[in-house]
């Protein structure tokens, strides 16, 4: 047990678990005044964004040559690294909904995170962990002020705010995450 509360610390899981946490608490806040309506896909696309972006500084510990050379496997611990996070962030959204909000439905919390997920592991594997943020922020950033999706190609541009069960949100959600776990899991971050 001891190997896993050192490679918390490393990780910084402390500190991002409670950005994730004031994150998800300050759009609940936000979304306590029910402007934008039941279940609307905005602020929660923004919450896991932020969660995402929050942890996504874990992905690289503080020295990479020691990662590299360190006697253990790290494809597995990589993989689970990152499943973790979208499994917190999702979690972190379902359970400020308890409070009496309404922000998401659970299926669109999955997909999202899992997408969200394979960005910041992409992002991390691309540009390394302290530049992780850029893909899933920049992604929303254009989805924020996309036009309404009228093609598939633009369904696929806009997938974090499109209802749950459309095929090509789901699609990309599922490859993102697929993708991004499998490079991050087998090449690391970038130096």
């Amino acid at each position: 047990m001891r190997w896993l509360t050192l490679y918390s610390r490393s990780r910084q899981v402390p500190a991002s678990f409670a950005a994730v946490a004031v994150s998800a608490l300050a759009v609940w806040a936000l979304a306590r005044d029910g402007s934008d309506g039941p279940g609307a896909p905005r602020l929660s696309a923004l919450v896991l964004a932020a969660g995402a972006t929050a942890a996504s500084i874990g992905l690289g510990g503080q020295d990479l040559a020691l990662d590299r050379t360190a006697a253990i496997r790290w494809v597995p611990r990589r993989a689970a690294h990152v499943l973790l996070i979208g499994t917190v962030v999702g979690a972190a959204l379902l359970a400020v909904q308890t409070m009496g909000e309404d922000l998401a439905t659970t299926a669109f919390v999955v997909r999202d995170s899992a997408g969200l997920m394979g960005l910041v592991a992409g992002g991390a594997t691309v540009f390394g962990a302290q530049y992780a943020w850029t893909l899933p922020m920049s992604w929303l950033a254009f989805s924020l002020f996309a036009p309404s999706p009228t093609s598939t190609p633009m369904e696929v541009a806009t997938w974090m705010l499109l209802p749950p069960g459309t095929t090509a949100g789901t699609w990309t959600a599922l490859v993102l995450a697929v993708t991004g776990t499998a490079a991050y899991a087998v090449a690391g971050p970038r130096r």
